[in-house]
């Protein structure tokens, strides 16, 4: 029978009989689970992730009408597993696929790893020592790599394995891998087609180079750390004036066998005399000193407060010497082998050394040879390999470079807000970066990765011959045995990871979402490779997320034991509560710092918000798509929907300008504070009350709030919220009726709840309820002052004001756990009370709090606060202190004074009160 709803049933037990709202069609399923006690993470996320992918929620449609939002994930290494920076950055990424899908948008958020050419090669070679005591030149390169890819086959979906736990929203129909069979293709043309427009070369240039990887690194893959070492002071006598030595400073005299030149500044009047005059390089020492002449050169940026100001220069073996080398013409003598080795150029008493060994066996040469005049202790930041952990040296290696393409584009795309970067401040550094760019040294000596695609004629004519395809007659000639380096593939990943059909629905991409530390060799790279590729843009905004460390600052690394297991974590506290948890304390443009019980607090909430859910079901059926237009609401319902406005619009603004962590914290006030604390605690006794009416709006109400929140929250918290949005049974407009039954796809509230209601009548119910807590604060404040337990009931007395007659007495004793509330006209003496705006609330103690006790208790808290006052006022009163101590520490001291002194006034003031 149209709009009549005979009897509902739940598990065959009559539940409701009678008329329901005549709105509601009579052909529907009413479908509620009962909420358990007990919120049990594990199983709610593990149920919901594989029914979201049974169902296909995250696969993104191409021929879909809806407007288009696309995110392409930072690959992570094929090598990594799951730390807190994956878990911040990917958290970000899914709240903006999740929030674009409610807002009405076809989502789609591309997968992929990175082969990680170093990592993936080390972890290999590792595995092959251990396991089969073998390196991979015992093998070969195609062996090799046959291990290669069987160990990618078994280990390398771990991390996508735990992104899933996370409950990232990806289409994972869509995966890809730098090293998939058209991703590879694409790369390989990418380098023929700039090889060919001339911003490709092959030259011998300086780089940093691996000695135990044997492989040049990009700047990325150097990790600086501070290292204590010595400084070694050595003398070289002047050739043309005999007798007259010049010292110099160097932290590594190994090389000296390499220096063919001494620098000094021209202005330094010590040493300009010197210039155009020659030095004798003490080693090697079985050279003549006519083959040990070195000149001495004037040059403006040798430092003159750096060790004694006189430099030697060792072209071949760092970058500033090379610079130095090149300006003055200088010869560049090699004398280290790629492993870290002294060669034959370095003298028979170096010769085939360890780099480090040679340094002590340096030393104790110039001391043999009377040159060594003393050494001291010295800090400064030595480059190491970020794989193989070890020292760097800056080497001259013939490699391929590449000429940046669309710089000015891609500065200027930055510079006029058609690309945003935030916070805005990297905006700086990205153009810092791209002003002083330099060649890109594009290949790598390694056997995995995409192999370049230049072959060398076999007659030693130096013939090149560079194509996606080996040349015809592939017999006379030999391929370049180096690969590319891995950023190479991934400066394409916007566009590369789609294919055309994907890329003309969803390319360029919305928004990027990545770390501080690659905003240039990574973002600005794709920025340039879009322009050039594509002809557009790869992305409209970049979001630079926080770094996080420790407590005590410290960058986290599994090195320092401080860096805690996300597995771990999700275990103990639910892959929402992790993701919720680590969004409250990631403020953007900050580095968060990182606190176990932030991501506790975030289960807490999610038990808060289980809680909540389980007591208004416990009231009765929820209305599936509430309307309070129908009601007439009480003053406290009115107030909370109107802070549920005021809070959505605040959340439309931090996502505007994407600040996750001032989102969360929004949603969490709100909930916790505005809902729970104060609306479901004031509605108790309406709940409990005879007024059917009064009692259907405030339930009407908890539905609307409800279910208005679920979506709202649904971002951050996807599984909970899904869970939750089941049980009570609601439904929303959907967008996307393949999946109307997922909270997913619901439409997200209308921003504007109360239309039926005036301004004035909104304004009123907010003040006077707003006043009422306050006052009711204040209540609780009282008694928290004479040490009262929340729950035990207790007397008030009440001097009202006229706005008194418009509150409730009931909702307000609720609150303030009052027995009773008993108004008077004239305040009785010896009673502690607080001014409110409802009027003048006393709280007798008689039969409540032992007075005589309670007045020893405050004079004992007096007089150790008036202790604190005298060390305070002792402390500002050193005129040492006050002078030599930072001034936002004598701030401190100061407001720590004015604390103590509010606080002795207080005290007194209730010891004044008990009489």
């Amino acid at each position: 029978i149209r709009g009549k709803v005979l009897a509902v049933a739940i598990e065959g037990k009559p539940f409701l009989t009678g008329g329901l709202h005549p709105d509601i069609p009579c052909c529907f399923t009413y479908k509620m689970t009962e909420i358990s006690k007990a919120y049990e993470p594990q199983d709610v996320e593990e149920k919901w992730y594989q029914s979201w992918l049974e169902a296909d929620c995250f696969k993104a449609d191409t021929q879909s009408t809806k407007p288009a939002f696309s995110i392409v994930i930072p690959p992570p290494n094929v090598t990594g597993v799951l730390h807190l920076g994956h878990v911040l950055n990917n958290t970000m990424q899914d709240i903006l696929c999740r929030l674009a899908r409610m807002k009405g948008c076809e989502a789609l958020w591309i997968p992929g790893t990175d082969h990680a050419g170093i990592a993936t090669q080390t972890v290999v070679e590792r595995q092959l020592r251990k396991e089969k005591k073998l390196r991979r030149r015992d093998i070969g390169r195609e062996k090799f790599l046959e291990h290669v890819w069987e160990w990618k086959q078994k280990h390398g979906d771990i991390i996508i394995k735990q992104l899933k736990k996370l409950g990232c929203s990806c289409d994972w129909s869509r995966e890809r891998f730098t090293m998939d069979e058209d991703y590879s293709r694409t790369v390989i043309q990418t380098f023929v087609d700039l090889y060919k427009e001339g911003l490709i070369y092959r030259g011998k240039r300086m780089v940093n180079w691996c000695p135990a990887s044997l492989t040049a690194l990009s700047d990325e893959e150097v990790i600086m750390k501070p290292q204590k070492g010595l400084l070694y002071f050595f003398k070289v006598e002047v050739a043309e004036e005999p007798g007259t030595f010049l010292t110099i400073a160097t932290t590594r005299p190994e090389t000296i066998p390499g220096d063919t030149a001494i620098a000094v500044n021209p202005k330094d009047p010590r040493y300009a005399h010197l210039i155009g005059k020659h030095a004798l390089r003490p080693l090697p020492k079985e050279l003549p000193a006519e083959q040990r002449k070195i000149p001495i050169v004037g040059d403006e940026h040798i430092d003159l407060e750096f060790g004694t100001g006189v430099l030697k220069v060792t072209p071949a073996h760092d970058k500033a010497d090379f610079e130095i080398g090149q300006r003055h013409k200088l010869e560049v003598l090699e004398i280290m082998n790629p492993d870290g080795t002294l060669n034959e150029v370095a003298g028979a008493d170096l010769a085939g050394m360890e780099r480090f060994e040679a340094r002590k066996r340096a030393v104790e040469l110039l001391g043999e040879l009377g040159a060594f005049v003393k050494e001291e202790p010295h800090e400064n930041n030595v480059g190491f390999s970020e794989r193989a952990d070890v020292p760097i040296e800056p080497r001259l290696s013939e490699q391929w470079f590449l000429k940046y393409p669309k710089v000015k584009k891609s500065l200027d795309a930055v510079r006029d807000g058609d690309i945003k970067i935030h916070p805005e401040r990297w905006e700086k550094v990205y153009g810092h970066w791209m002003e002083n760019i330099q060649d890109w040294c594009i290949s790598r000596q390694l056997w995995w990765g995409h192999r370049i695609p230049a072959w060398y004629r076999k007659d030693g004519s130096g013939e090149i011959y560079v194509g996606s395809e080996a040349p015809a007659d592939a017999d006379n000639w030999e391929q370049d045995s180096d690969v590319l380096d891995t950023w190479f593939s991934s400066w394409l990943w916007p566009f590369a990871t789609m294919d055309e059909e994907t890329k003309k629905k969803f390319y360029p991409t919305s928004v990027l979402s990545t770390g501080f530390d690659i905003l240039f060799f990574w973002v600005a790279r794709m920025i340039m490779a879009g322009y050039r590729f594509t002809g557009e843009k790869p992305f409209s905004h970049v979001i630079i997320h926080n770094l996080i460390r420790d407590a005590q600052g410290r960058k986290l690394s599994k090195s320092l034991g401080n860096s805690p297991d996300p597995l771990d974590l999700m275990a103990r506290f639910g892959a929402d509560g992790v993701r919720f948890g680590l969004m409250r304390i990631a403020p953007q443009g900050q580095d968060l710092r990182y606190d176990e019980k932030q991501i506790e607090e975030g289960r807490n909430f999610a038990n808060k918000l289980w809680n909540a859910a389980r007591f208004r079901q416990m009231q009765g059926p929820s209305n599936p798509q509430p309307d309070l237009s129908k009601h007439t609401l009480p003053m406290d319902s009115i107030t909370v929907v109107a802070q549920f406005d005021s809070m959505y619009a605040r959340l439309r603004k931090a996502y505007e300008e994407y600040r996750f962590s001032e989102a969360a914290n929004v949603l969490y006030d709100f909930f916790w504070g505005d809902y729970c604390d104060w609306f479901l605690e004031a509605s108790k006794p309406d709940m409990q009350g005879e007024d059917s009416a009064k009692r259907a709006a405030i339930l009407e109400t908890m539905d609307y709030v409800l279910s208005g929140f679920l979506r709202l929250l649904h971002p951050f918290m996807p599984h909970l919220t899904e869970e939750l949005w089941e049980r009570l049974g609601f439904h929303a407009p959907t967008h996307s009726e393949k999946h109307a039954n997922f909270l997913m796809y619901a439409a997200l509230p209308a921003e504007q709840s109360l239309p039926h209601l005036s301004d004035a009548e909104i304004t009123d119910a907010v003040e006077t309820t707003r006043e009422l807590y306050e006052a009711a604060k204040a209540a609780r404040n009282l008694r928290s002052e004479y040490k009262i337990a929340s729950n035990k009931a207790v007397r008030f007395l009440l001097r009202p004001k006229p706005i008194w007659k418009t509150c409730d007495p009931a909702v307000f004793a609720a609150l303030i756990k009052a027995e009773t509330i008993e108004c008077i006209e004239e305040a009785p003496s010896g009673t502690p009370s607080v001014v409110t705006q409802i009027g003048d609330l006393f709280l007798p103690l008689e039969g409540i709090v032992d007075l005589e006790a309670e007045r020893q208790r405050l004079t004992g808290e007096i007089l150790k606060v008036e202790a604190e006052i005298l060390k305070a006022e002792a402390k500002l009163g050193s005129q040492t202190f006050v002078q030599n101590a930072p001034p936002a520490v004598v701030a401190e001291h100061r407001q720590r004074l004015e604390n103590w002194i509010t606080k002795r006034e207080s005290l007194k003031n209730n010891l004044e009160t008990l009489g």
